[in-house]
């Protein structure tokens, strides 16, 4: 993958669109929370075919082990990757790092040093829980070509961004960079209003959102230049707090709202 691709022609309405990645699932959810959440490969792939049909240009990967929980196994990733590549082959897919409480900086290295992703999302503040393996986590994206996207829950982890880049720690070009709206706010319910609590004049970015007022934080970051992501792991209802039948009903009326502006 040369790039996230900030924008791309709808071919239907020829409306030049935000980069669209899903996020399907995420750590901590199941099965309990939305029947149509995915967990089990075959719901992932799914899901993952579904979501591009409407629209969904890449895919914010999570596995489960064979309990539901939250897992960075290599040999789990490597097997989704490739249903999805099968079933989906446009489609780019993303891997997630994400600790979740679970995992430390040696297991997420390990992880994407047995995996080699394409794509890989890191949060800058797991990996400050050991900053004497930041150096050799993103030297390892760096060298077996993994695109980084940075996830960046607040001003402070923007700011160790800035310094990391500025002192070598993270690569000049691995810029990607994930603003997590609202993880912290009371109910998780985010508001475009965060979107001014972060730098956004720096390309490129994307956002997500929590709670009802997803949408609207991602139209609102749209309209900034920014790429979205949209699905599950964020937010189950729509903006009148009616849970979506799947994540493709979610992905399909963030596309329709996009169109129009």
């Amino acid at each position: 993958m040369s790039g996230i691709k900030q924008q791309h022609e709808d071919s239907s309405s020829g409306v030049v669109l935000p980069y669209i990645l899903v996020a399907p699932n995420g750590a901590r959810r199941g099965h309990d929370d939305h029947a149509g959440l995915p967990v089990t490969l075959d719901e992932i792939v799914d899901t993952a075919r579904a979501c591009s049909e409407v629209g969904a240009n890449g895919l914010h990967l999570h596995v489960r082990d064979d309990l539901g929980a939250h897992s960075l196994d290599a040999e789990r990733y490597r097997e989704t990757i490739a249903e999805v590549q099968r079933a989906v082959p446009s489609m780019d897919i993303q891997i997630t790092t994400e600790a979740a409480g679970v995992f430390d900086v040696p297991a997420q290295f390990e992880c994407l040093k047995k995996v080699q992703p394409s794509w890989a999302s890191i949060s800058i503040r797991e990996i400050a829980r050991m900053p004497e393996m930041a150096e050799s986590v993103y030297a390892l994206c760096a060298d077996q070509g993994t695109r980084v996207q940075h996830i960046l829950y607040d001003a402070a982890d923007a700011e160790l961004l800035s310094e990391w880049q500025r002192i070598g720690t993270v690569r000049a070009d691995q810029v990607d960079r994930l603003l997590v709206l609202g993880r912290y706010s009371t109910d998780q319910e985010s508001t475009p209003e965060d979107l001014d609590r972060f730098p956004t004049h720096q390309d490129p970015w994307m956002i997500c959102a929590f709670g009802s007022q997803e949408h609207d934080c991602l139209q609102a970051a749209a309209l900034r230049g920014a790429d979205v992501r949209v699905g599950f792991e964020n937010s189950l209802t729509n903006p009148e707090g009616k849970p979506w039948t799947d994540n493709a009903a979610s992905v399909a009326a963030l596309v329709n709202r996009l169109k129009g502006i």
